[in-house]
């Protein structure tokens, strides 16, 4: 009598091989960044910031620009300066546990579309109430943000082009790119609750020198909700959302427009997504797997 052994059993396969190791349905895995790292980052930022503005400012002195009334280009090439300096900031702590990958940044599609732009008019809508809630409880609602006109907006079309492409569609990238990206991925390590806190204080506080001092609370309420969607679609896109429309909207009352308001609303988002096109081509390393977008 003869027996056939019966085939070798093996285990059955993972059901999502293609996610990385410690990757979730929900998102690719979170960095290693060390939670101390953020508020070294932001001083190192800034410090590059202002050494850079320094340089800008001798430069245009020595073509004649006076350091007591610099021309609107002294003032947007610095604002630019800085924020380059945050994303190079970011991406030089990155660095410091392996290569920096998009994905670390939130760089990726979110999965839910839908379910991600229905929270994006959420979050605004709740920065809305707030700021009026807030800025009526310490009768401050006439108070009006005058960063444009400091930024030399007033000083011709040219003048006005640039600071509206500062406002609507460098900062919500590099902004975005640093505090959502980096600060918060850096402090998310500690916990969610701790992150967002500390990261929405920091965002709030930084605009103490460019925005009226009664803004900085809905401004740090902004950066927790921001936070937060950077939490919820695992994607740094809807936030850079948020904050070019935000930005748009508070761009155009300050100039009082009227039809140019769309043009804004459109232009701004198409220039952010040729940017961020252009900056994933340009990034080094294997580019990131596509999300799979679902409803």
């Amino acid at each position: 009598m003869t027996s056939v052994d019966a085939a070798p059993q093996h285990p059955a396969p993972p059901e999502r091989p293609e996610l990385p190791e410690g990757a979730t349905a929900a998102g690719p895995a979170r960095p290693r960044w060390m939670p101390w790292t953020a508020p070294i980052a932001l001083l190192a930022g800034f410090a590059a910031a202002f050494v850079g503005a320094i340089v800008i400012g001798v430069v245009a002195a020595i073509f004649g620009a006076s350091f007591d009334d610099p021309p609107a280009s002294v003032g947007i090439a610095s604002v630019i300066v800085q924020d380059a300096c945050l994303i190079g900031s970011a991406l030089f702590f990155a660095r410091l546990t392996g290569p920096p990958r998009p994905r670390q940044f939130g760089l990726r599609r979110p999965d839910r579309l839908m379910a991600s732009a229905g929270l994006v008019v959420a979050a605004y809508v709740g920065f809305i109430v707030v700021s009026y809630v807030w800025l009526t409880a310490i009768g401050q609602t006439d108070t009006k943000d005058t960063i444009t006109e400091d930024l030399g907006a007033g000083s011709g079309t040219a003048a006005l082009v640039a600071v509206a492409f500062v406002v609507t569609v460098v900062a919500p990238i590099s902004e975005e790119f640093f505090f959502r990206g980096y600060f918060f991925g850096a402090l998310r390590n500690i916990g969610l609750w701790p992150a967002v806190v500390i990261t929405g204080l920091a965002f709030g506080l930084v605009h103490v020198f460019g925005s009226p001092f009664a803004f900085i609370l809905p401004l740090a309420f902004l950066g927790g909700m921001l936070c937060l969607l950077r939490e919820w679609t695992a994607s740094l896109y809807p936030g850079i959302a948020l904050h070019c429309l935000n930005n748009s909207i508070a761009f155009s009352s300050s100039q009082h427009w009227d039809w140019q308001v769309p043009v804004v609303l459109v232009a701004a988002p198409a220039l952010i997504a040729g940017l961020l096109w252009l900056g994933m081509r340009a990034w080094p390393g294997p580019r990131p797997e596509p999300a799979r977008s679902t409803v």
